[in-house]
């Protein structure tokens, strides 16, 4: 199918998405996946069939209220990784209510999880786009990018996508504006770590040092509340219903979104660092460019003293766990 726009033709692809993980973030992946037709051709794999056929199931008997019936969602295995446009990982356990509130805690129990993940995709494909959900997202994301061959851009985590959209409706809520017209970002690690890149904040073009005089708020914004807000958020909604999935499957999406419709959004994602800002064997979020190759740009973006402090503390934390499990010497 072929259609015209600005004078330019477009082809309109049957693209297929693998939702690999089947628990609470893999099923809100799935109902956001079906919602904004990401793909005509979904399946959802689980080491449990039974969960990933009632998923599937489920959400068939849902596609004709919340989108075309051209889409298509059943369960499977590995294999349908073969020919996958883009698989998103949402598999293993996450933390619970009673557990130490880290990421970081996940690491020797998903590692083995995203190990074996790995090795049956690679089995099937190096070439489908793989969006990483699994925490600690950092570690399974280095794991994943940096030891199984995949070409370099292709593997990524969703990294602080998460935090930055967080981080814009504080921001948002505070200057009483809409959240779409907050830049800036949240980078580091997608965790305890992770701090907002002030000298990156601005809206309408108004710096961040200049907000409470053009936008008159009613006191003035407090940088190291909002910060910790942004961590803590996640946590908030652990406590409060058990998981967190909705917030994380949305980011997720938009990233498939911009692989898929190749829009090039700029975002922070999780990907192996090759010496950006003094820095290798370690995986952590920068904004990046991302299309139909994937990440096809990272910008190490020019960051104040403070910023780069922050970024190499982030950056330790990481590392400590990484050379824990052995994954770095």
């Amino acid at each position: 199918m072929t259609f015209l726009s600005l004078g330019r033709t477009f082809i309109l692809q049957k693209h297929k998405l693998v939702i690999i993980g089947m628990g609470n973030v893999g099923s809100a992946v799935l109902v956001q996946a079906v919602a904004q037709e990401l793909a005509a051709e979904i399946v959802c794999v689980d080491i449990n069939e039974k969960k990933a056929h009632g998923e599937a199931l489920d959400m068939t008997h849902a596609t004709p209220a919340l989108c075309s019936p051209t889409v298509s969602v059943r369960s499977g295995g590995f294999e349908e990784c073969k020919d996958a446009d883009i698989i998103i990982c949402a598999g293993g356990p996450s933390i619970l209510p009673d557990e130490k509130l880290d990421r970081l805690i996940l690491a020797k129990r998903n590692i083995k999880v995203i190990t074996d993940i790995m090795t049956e995709v690679t089995t099937y494909t190096k070439d489908a786009i793989f969006i990483m959900i699994t925490n600690p997202l950092d570690i399974t994301t280095y794991l994943a990018a940096s030891k199984f061959d995949y070409a370099p851009g292709k593997l990524f985590g969703t990294g602080t996508t998460l935090e930055t959209l967080r981080l814009k409706r504080i921001i948002a809520n505070h200057y009483n504006v809409n959240a779409k017209d907050v830049q800036g970002f949240m980078l580091g690690e997608h965790g305890n770590s992770a701090f907002p890149a002030w000298s990156t904040i601005s809206i309408g073009g108004v710096p961040f040092n200049e907000l409470d005089k053009y936008y008159n708020p009613p006191m003035p914004f407090d940088k190291a509340a909002s910060a910790d807000l942004v961590v803590k958020t996640a946590y908030d909604v652990l406590l409060s219903k058990g998981w967190t999935n909705t917030g994380i499957a949305m980011g997720a999406c938009y990233l498939a979104k911009s692989v898929l419709f190749n829009s090039r959004c700029i975002t922070p994602v999780s990907l192996p660092l090759n010496g950006e800002y003094g820095l290798n064997d370690v995986a952590l979020s920068l904004p990046s460019i991302i299309g139909e190759n994937g990440v096809e740009q990272r910008l190490a973006i020019n960051l104040p003293d403070s910023e780069l402090t922050d970024l190499h503390k982030s950056a330790d934390s990481i590392k400590t766990v990484l050379k824990a499990n052995n994954l770095i010497n």
